[in-house]
């Protein structure tokens, strides 16, 4: 029977004092792992499964009791860990003698786990996984009716079903086939040795077997004659000191799970109090002010006011008590320090777990979860109330977490998606602010040199835009134009909350830039690869974001009346964001390497260069038109759209334009133009909109039509500085000559030789072995995709250089 909500903590601290009756706490333990498992699979009954505000108490009193037997067991043995270097040791995590229930692990489901790492359990933890183990009825057993399932199981395993005791018989709550695909990732496996209990030799192999919760010993836990109770299996990774007693570990196991199922949603509903008091502070002062102005003669509606003013006055002064009492109990710094502490022991816990390799996949995805999530209730549930910076060890902590973020958020070992997500998104929001950023640059050279060449691996076939986040993240306050934290035309708005991560004041890190220079410098493929996924996606983002738009625009201009999906809207400005970060990572490259683009040398540069312009320029074109498309979904202002604007994509443009003609040298500027001009899509009027210049027809409409101002890069003096507006003057120069002379030089071509693909080059390429042809730039850029011809799928071998025969 599971804990009641007063006799809990009392229970735990009678039976972990009962030195009479030992047995007491082992009953306990059977009991508190119960009672986690109704509450992490909430299939108990409603009425005993214990409220979220009880399981915060919980906690903290278990957290204090725990720790005082812990450090009083130490005093007993000195050479034990005192509860500040608490942690559980990675040996519970595979070695069966704790049950996880149905809680994923970093690697997967517990039965591949087991079956594909066997050799290393063999290996290192000279653990043997009992062969009717890996027979017994998985989860997709489950999927099938109930009396075909346990006849099978009866008939066709009899030596599983004797192994396993019994431990898998179908529980109640599992019945139903849809319950149990819901939950295939079950995994019960609690562990007891097979062979009599005996002094293990070093090389000695244990086999072990599935063993329910209820049949555990003491012996099962704390272990006796050379048998190590649930410490057995000791990697060799792992030093061979005494922790603390057995039991307390699989306390401070239960603590770490209690958080992660109900302790820290709590925590962030009760902030929420603190936004209703802000709420009905802002209404009862605009009632206030309403009251001040209503004339004398309208007694009727003053009547109303004042009953408005007395619900507002007597609600707010509810909640400003009920603030006041979670101030001083919930977030008071006594149990910011034990959230504090728990912290610090799922770090300490994920770093002895990583130091065992592929035996790092048996851990709890709870595990890291709580550190992410107790770090952010630290920083954003208990301050201002308790500074995090006086807790003892934070910058140490800091950059410990910061070295679990940098390194596993690419970690193969982890493959849970879930997960995946929420470290990436983790370290995304690390590196937003100015004190956890410094943390991220404080790690090893080595892991920081690993995390930059995980953020610059191939787009494709991953999830990128977190990843793309990161990078524009290091880059902010470094950009043309990007020093912003708001964009301009969104200043007189209200942010819904300015403590969101995107919101923080640029805070680039010119370390990390330094290493992606160096990597981009250094590996011939990466650069490549990364740039080519980035082109691709910035193509795809964009043409999302046009196509979208156009059918916004349709709907907006249909005279019965219609609404726009609010998802539809969603979409599109997300789109536009990524196309917007794209193209700053190219800013970021262009500037930090700009010799992949500009040194003909490599193989891929001229390729990079060709396809980079071809993007800007189909950007520059769609957004610079007058009275377009883009412009018209502008002037709308639709809510959803709010960051849908000229000035934050528009910069990002120049930014890579200025980089590549003017903050180059000469052979590089020259390089840059001759592919900028070249391209069909360029028009000149494009980049003298940056500045203003608009067209003679478009500037006559409207001057007859409204006082529309026209877009300009000199209007945002606060933004652009004086020196990077006199570079975009003398880009403007220099692009307006050289149209001028490449004009005046070019020679016309005919159809018939024209690339069949982009109809804008001459054909200079033939295909071996099928002999189709195409212009350079089309097949390269095909070939970075495609191994496969245009026309007749053939595979190609090579491309050779083409040039068509002169006429008789």
């Amino acid at each position: 029977m599971p804990f009641s909500g007063s006799s809990f903590p009392c229970e735990f601290t009678t039976c972990f004092s009962s030195y009479q009756g030992e047995a007491s706490r082992y009953i306990f333990l059977n009991k508190f792992r119960k009672f986690l498992q109704e509450n992490a699979s909430n299939r108990g009954n409603l009425t005993v499964l214990c409220p979220p505000e009880y399981m915060v108490c919980f906690l903290h009193r278990l957290i204090a009791a725990l720790r005082f037997f812990w450090d009083g067991h130490k005093v007993k043995a000195p050479a034990a860990l005192g509860s500040e270097e608490a942690y559980v040791p990675p040996q519970l995590f595979y070695n069966g003698k704790v049950d996880y229930f149905d809680l994923q692990r970093l690697g997967g489901l517990l039965s591949h786990l087991k079956k594909t790492l066997k050799d290393d359990l063999a290996a290192k933890a000279n653990v043997l996984i009992d062969p009717a183990e890996l027979q017994a009825v998985t989860m997709d057993d489950l999927d099938e009716d109930e009396e075909s399932a346990t006849s099978a199981a009866q008939s066709q395993r009899p030596s599983a079903t004797l192994a396993i005791g019994g431990a898998l018989a179908r529980p109640g709550w599992l019945s139903s086939p849809t319950l149990g695909r819901a939950n295939r990732f079950l995994s019960t496996a609690a562990v007891s040795l097979m062979n009599p209990r005996r002094p293990l030799g070093t090389l000695e192999k244990v086999k072990v077997r599935t063993l329910s919760v209820e049949q555990r010993t003491e012996e099962d836990i704390e272990g006796s004659n050379g048998n190590e109770g649930l410490l057995l299996g000791r990697p060799p990774e792992e030093p061979d000191q005494p922790i603390t007693e057995n039991s307390l570990l699989e306390v401070l196991d239960g603590i770490v799970m209690m958080y992660n199922l109900s302790v820290h949603q709590q925590l962030g509903k009760m902030v929420g109090v603190s936004d209703d008091v802000n709420e009905y502070a802002m209404a009862l002062k605009d009632t206030e002010e309403k009251i001040s102005r209503c004339p004398k003669r309208r007694r009727d509606i003053h009547e109303e006011l004042l009953k408005s003013q007395k619900v507002f006055s007597e609600k707010l002064n509810h909640l400003s008590r009920r603030l006041a009492w979670i101030n001083v109990t919930i977030y008071s710094k006594e149990k910011m320090q034990d959230i504090y502490w728990l912290l610090r022991v799922c770090i300490r816990t994920i770093e002895h777990g990583d130091r065992t390799g592929s035996l790092f996949a048996f851990m709890p995805e709870f595990y890291l979860s709580v550190a992410m999530n107790s770090y952010s209730a630290l920083k954003n549930y208990f301050s201002p109330v308790n500074s995090m910076e006086e807790l003892p060890g934070y910058e140490e902590t800091l950059m410990r977490l910061a070295a679990i973020l940098a390194k596993h958020f690419a970690d193969s070992r982890i493959v849970g998606t879930d997960i995946r997500d929420s470290l990436m998104q983790a370290l995304a929001s690390y590196v937003c602010y100015p004190h956890s950023l410094r943390a991220v640059e404080r790690i090893p050279e080595e892991q920081r040199i690993s995390m930059m060449k995980n953020l610059l691996a191939p787009y494709e076939q991953r999830p990128w835009a977190q990843t793309n986040w990161i990078l524009v993240r290091l880059w902010r306050g470094c950009g043309f134009g990007y020093r912003y934290t708001r964009l301009p035309h969104l200043l007189k708005t209200k942010p819904e909350d300015a403590s969101l991560p995107s919101l923080q004041k640029p805070c680039p890190s010119t370390l990390l830039q330094r290493h992606m220079a160096d990597l981009l410098h250094s590996d011939c493929d990466l650069a490549p690869s990364f740039l080519n996924s980035v082109l691709n996606q910035l193509n795809w983002a964009f043409s999302e974001f046009i196509g979208m738009i156009q059918e916004i625009q349709q709907a907006a201009e249909r005279l019965e009346r219609n609404f726009v999906d609010s998802r539809q809207l969603k979409v599109c400005a997300t789109c536009f964001d990524l196309s917007v970060s794209l193209l700053r990572v190219l800013e970021m490259t262009v500037t930090l390497a700009p010799e992949i683009f500009l040194d003909w040398n490599r193989p891929s540069s001229e390729l990079l260069l060709r396809r980079l312009a071809q993007l800007l320029n189909q950007v520059l074109n769609r957004v610079t038109a007058e009275r377009n498309l883009f412009d018209r979904v502008v002037n709308l202002r639709l809510p959803g759209l709010e960051s849908v604007d000229h000035y934050p994509i528009l910069v990002a443009v120049t930014g890579i334009l200025v980089r590549l003609l003017v903050d180059t040298d000469a052979q590089g500027a020259e390089r840059a133009t001759a592919v900028l001009l070249a391209d069909p899509c360029f028009q000149l009027r494009s980049i003298q909109y940056l500045l203003g210049h608009a067209e003679p027809a478009a500037m006559a409409a409207a001057a007859t039509a409204t006082e529309k101002r026209h877009f300009s890069l000199s209007t945002y003096t606060e933004y652009i500085s004086a020196e990077e507006l006199s570079k975009v003057d003398k880009m403007l120069s220099h692009l307006s000559e050289e149209s001028k002379q490449a004009a005046a030089t070019t020679l016309p071509t005919s159809e018939e030789d024209l690339c069949p693909i982009c109809y804008a080059h001459p054909i200079s390429a033939i295909f071996r072995p099928c002999s189709h042809k195409s212009c350079k730039a089309c097949i390269n850029q095909h070939l970075m995709n495609n191994k496969d011809c245009f026309f007749c799928k053939a595979t190609i071998t090579g491309v050779d250089d083409f040039t068509k025969p002169a006429s008789s």
